[in-house]
């Protein structure tokens, strides 16, 4: 499986995988992903941000491969500045959206689209998710917004996210995934599309069939990626779920640079 560094890709989580709690990347994972490009490693990213809430990181790293982005929505080339492939929730997310955040009035809320990320309901934590993102929201009803969603984000405390859970399993709601993205987020993803689905069509798209796919991810969004992947990494930090379906949980936390732990594993396994 590893034979050849060229025909390898590290694909990896930002948020608690590459992103420490600070969401600076460590100089020491910065400077392994240079070094394994340098020797023709290929590197990229799949995350559940928005392209404008990623771009801010492509100062201090580069990627050398397609990116996903909205936890599977998008897979998106840096270098042309387009999209290779797009998937959109259905147009009857609208009136769910509505539903919810009439129901739920502390539950904030974000729809990610390809030039902006909309916001119809603002709450405390929503704010704090639009600073660590470095995003300016556009604030606007459901029926303002444009159409072609990738998907919407849910902000809620942590304590309070089983009564929206619960909330949303009883409503019955289909045509549409529901997945908890953090403790603090629950989205709603076009139905069957998630990293894993993305991953599948680089393969395909970018012409990697022969290619080594290694994926690193923490949370439950992570999951179908790295059971889609040839191999699959995760941080000491990771959640139970993730490290169940991991052939390699790292002894450190993306707090250490988990990043460059993984690239040094690969090294090993290529034996360079």
């Amino acid at each position: 499986m590893f034979e050849d560094i060229n025909k390898v890709l590290l694909i990896t989580d930002m948020d608690g995988t590459f992103l420490p709690s600070s969401k600076i990347p460590g100089q020491r994972s910065i400077e392994a992903i240079a070094d394994f490009q340098s020797k023709g490693g290929k590197f990229s990213i799949a995350t559940g941000r928005a392209i404008q809430a990623a771009q801010q990181y492509f100062e201090s790293f580069s990627v050398n491969c397609p990116i996903i982005m909205s936890n599977g929505g998008m897979v998106y080339d840096l270098s042309s500045k387009t999209q290779i492939h797009d998937v959109f929730v259905p147009d009857f997310t609208r009136d769910i959206v509505s539903e919810i955040l009439r129901d739920n009035p502390d539950v904030g809320c974000e729809v990610l689209t390809l030039d902006a990320v909309y916001v119809p309901q603002m709450t405390p934590l929503e704010a704090k998710h639009n600073v660590i993102c470095k995003v300016k929201p556009v604030l606007c009803g459901i029926d303002e917004m444009p159409g072609d969603w990738y998907k919407v984000l849910f902000a809620i405390e942590p304590e309070k996210m089983e009564k929206l859970m619960d909330y949303v399993e009883a409503k019955g709601w289909t045509g549409v995934d529901f997945v908890r993205s953090a403790p603090e987020y629950y989205e709603i993803l076009p139905q069957n599309i998630s990293k894993g689905s993305a991953l599948e069509k680089m393969r395909s798209l970018c012409g990697m069939e022969d290619y080594t796919f290694v994926a690193m991810g923490d949370y439950n969004n992570d999951i179908e990626m790295l059971q889609a992947a040839d191999v699959a990494i995760c941080p000491s930090n990771a959640v139970e779920e993730v490290k169940k379906v991991c052939d390699l949980v790292l002894d450190v936390s993306c707090e250490e640079d988990a990043v460059a732990a993984a690239l040094e594993y690969i090294y090993g396994r290529l034996g360079l």
